[in-house]
């Protein structure tokens, strides 16, 4: 007999546990989720979950979501085994942290996975690293290195401050999730992040300029590059949560936003829409370049004057 399709998702997550692709305290994927990888409507797919709860297999975690149950009798979830001759070091276990925030977010970011996909019991990691704390340090350390300032600097103050906000860009772009652990009013002790300060005041020495505004000119321009880095983080997690590109949303709102445009509620904003008519696309390396220019420029009176 066809098992019906709520049967057929319960049993699909069941083999995933069974064979070590999810393990005891492992996030399942949500309603939304599995409606969209199986194509069925979010009733089924929570009809699968509320199975797989009174089976015992699933439990549902406060401000964390549904979890793998430990199983019953207390055994362990199987892992998966370290490739023979592999040694654990810490680079692998940077370098493993870093993927799994690279295609699951830093939210996904847990010691347990970590551990999971190096093949090792979590213990095993803190002769590692000292912690998550530790580990995330060194995750941010290790990205930016990606991207090393040039050995020799080119030559003026905005060519130097310019270098810099473009290799961090770069590192944004290339590991969205770094965005959520640096930040603004409470630094990070980085050494990698700490080359670009010494950069930035190794740029302004000997412009006319006091030590605030030096500050004041270093942290406005991290700012503005966070800032816009921001949206590449966002974008990426409203995909995961609606499965809408950005201009499927905007396709979604085109009527509403004709609605309030008709009701002249903002006829600058609508002039500028109709003058467009639709060739606009909001890119956000370009908006990086433009605003990046935009910025030097603005700062160049004010550095050169002092």
């Amino acid at each position: 007999m066809t098992q019906p399709p709520h049967a057929r998702i319960a049993a699909d997550v069941k083999r995933r546990i069974a064979d070590g692709r999810l393990r005891e305290g492992d996030r399942v994927p949500s309603t939304r989720q599995l409606a969209r990888d199986w194509g069925v409507a979010l009733a089924t797919a929570a009809k699968a979950l509320t199975l797989l709860a009174r089976e015992g297999v699933v439990v549902a975690e406060p401000r964390v979501g549904t979890v793998v149950a430990k199983p019953r009798g207390g055994e362990a979830s199987p892992r998966r085994p370290v490739a023979p001759g592999v040694d654990l070091t810490r680079e692998r276990v940077v370098r493993a942290a870093i993927d799994i925030a690279d295609a699951q977010g830093f939210s996904e970011l847990t010691m347990r996975g970590v551990a999971d996909r190096v093949g090792t019991a979590t213990m095993s990691l803190y002769r590692h690293v000292g912690g998550k704390d530790d580990l995330v340090l060194l995750m941010i350390d290790a990205v930016v290195e990606e991207f090393p300032l040039p050995a020799d600097p080119p030559y003026g103050w905005r060519a130097r401050l310019e270098t810099s906000a473009r290799l961090q860009w770069a590192a944004y772009r290339a590991h969205p999730w770094l965005v959520k652990v640096t930040s603004l009013t409470r630094p990070v002790p980085s050494a990698s992040l700490l080359k670009h300060t010494e950069w930035a005041f190794g740029a302004l020495r000997d412009t006319p300029i006091d030590a605030v505004t030096k500050m004041h000119v270093h942290t406005l321009l991290y700012s503005f590059v966070q800032g816009i880095a921001v949206n590449i983080e966002r974008e990426r997690q409203a995909l995961a949560s609606t499965g809408l590109t950005q201009d499927e949303w905007m396709d979604g709102q085109e009527d509403r936003l004709r609605t309030i445009f008709e009701a002249g509620r903002y006829p600058n904003f609508g002039q500028v829409v109709d003058d467009l008519a639709g060739d606009f696309d909001l890119d956000l390396d370009h908006l990086f370049h433009f605003g990046l220019t935009a910025l030097l420029d603005g700062l160049t009176g004010i550095v050169e004057r002092g």
